[in-house]
């Protein structure tokens, strides 16, 4: 990272983050041609969750190459100068990256749902229709790294 002062190192805030952000985006790529999808998400252990249809580019791509990476920021603001070079923003992001992995086995797949709908609810005892939860892939990315930065500095203590 060139702005080393701007780096978020603790874990801890990394994981506000985490739990503020509302979409993570999903980068992967293949034959040398990069594809981004934003995603709803769930995040527990250092493992993002999130599901999507049984077919289409996202699930092809994934097939063929795991190797996946992510982005998420919040708090984004723009400051405004006078001059217009001066202009700047006002964020928090992470970008990391990591193997994306299918979870086809039915309990492994309701556990990864109930991880991304916890991600936007307090609620508890989630329930899933059968045909649903069969229509649908559950994937999860590990995380291999991940990486935090913030403007201002100010943020994180």
């Amino acid at each position: 990272m060139r702005r080393k002062e701007k780096k978020i190192h603790s874990l801890v805030n990394l994981e506000k983050i985490i739990e503020e952000a509302q979409v993570l985006r999903v980068a992967m790529a293949l034959n040398n041609v990069p594809y981004i999808v934003p995603v709803n998400f769930g995040y527990k252990n250092n493992v993002f969750y999130f599901h999507g249809a049984k077919e289409g580019k996202k699930i092809d791509i994934i097939k063929k190459n795991n190797k996946v990476a992510f982005e998420i920021d919040i708090d984004n603001e723009l400051v405004k100068n006078e001059v217009s070079c001066k202009f700047t923003m006002n964020y928090r992001s992470i970008i990391g990256s990591g193997i994306a992995t299918i979870i086809e086995d039915k309990k492994e797949k309701i556990k990864g749902l109930n991880i991304i709908m916890k991600h936007y609810t307090d609620m508890n005892g989630f329930k899933y229709a059968e045909r649903a939860v069969d229509m649908i892939y559950v994937l999860k990315i590990e995380v291999i790294e991940m990486v935090g930065k913030q403007s201002p500095k100010e943020r994180e203590m």
